[in-house]
């Protein structure tokens, strides 16, 4: 019996080994894919080419990713306090520091409720933020003090929301992609391009 139980388990091991490797390449692929499609849709473009990928991290820990691109800066940011969980934004910002454009790459927010983030801050909607420059006034809700109106009876979402479009805009306002953040304490690690290394 141990030696049947072993066997299986190597085999099982084994098979589930192969199968991460079949799937590791189109999963990459996939998620590299989807990143390219959110830095055209946050940058209002259809052909942006990322130059350079710069990596830092805010006050309190959490990544923030500047991406370069010959149309402009996007940057990821994530804030973990949503109501469901942590909530990753990427926002698209002109040279003037307004917002151009954001998508909201991942989050577990209620269905019908928080998960209304991907849609309720884009330009016409209830809690439109575009074209508003965060280092102008603080993107707040307007429970807080401030004048973007909340997902309706999602408070908590909304206020994780604009957390992480703020933390993304003084990223990209401390200098763009070419330099430390100063207003997150955070340095920038650059990390190379991959279509730049012969290679996907």
């Amino acid at each position: 019996m141990l030696i049947v139980l072993t066997l299986i388990s190597v085999i099982a091991a084994g098979a589930l080994a192969y199968v991460n490797q079949i799937t590791a390449g189109p999963i990459e692929e996939n998620k590299a894919r989807t990143l390219a499609e959110g830095i055209n849709s946050v940058l209002g473009v259809s052909d942006a080419k990322v130059q350079t990928t710069n990596e830092a991290e805010d006050a309190n820990g959490n990544p923030v990713i500047l991406y370069a691109t010959d149309k402009g800066v996007a940057v990821q940011a994530i804030d973990p306090n949503g109501f469901g969980g942590k909530l990753t934004v990427l926002v698209g910002f002109s040279d003037e520091g307004t917002i151009k454009g954001y998508t909201v790459l991942d989050h577990a927010e209620t269905p019908g409720l928080g998960a209304k983030a991907g849609f309720w801050f884009q330009k016409g909607e209830k809690g439109d933020i575009i074209g508003k420059n965060p280092g102008e006034k603080e993107l707040t809700v307007s429970k807080d003090g401030g004048d973007v109106d909340a997902i309706t009876a999602s408070t908590i979402t909304s206020r994780a929301f604009l957390r992480a479009v703020n933390v993304a805009f003084h990223a990209y306002a401390a200098g763009g992609a070419n330099s430390a953040d100063a207003q997150t304490g955070a340095t920038r690690r650059p990390t190379p391009d991959p279509s730049r290394q012969g290679g996907e």
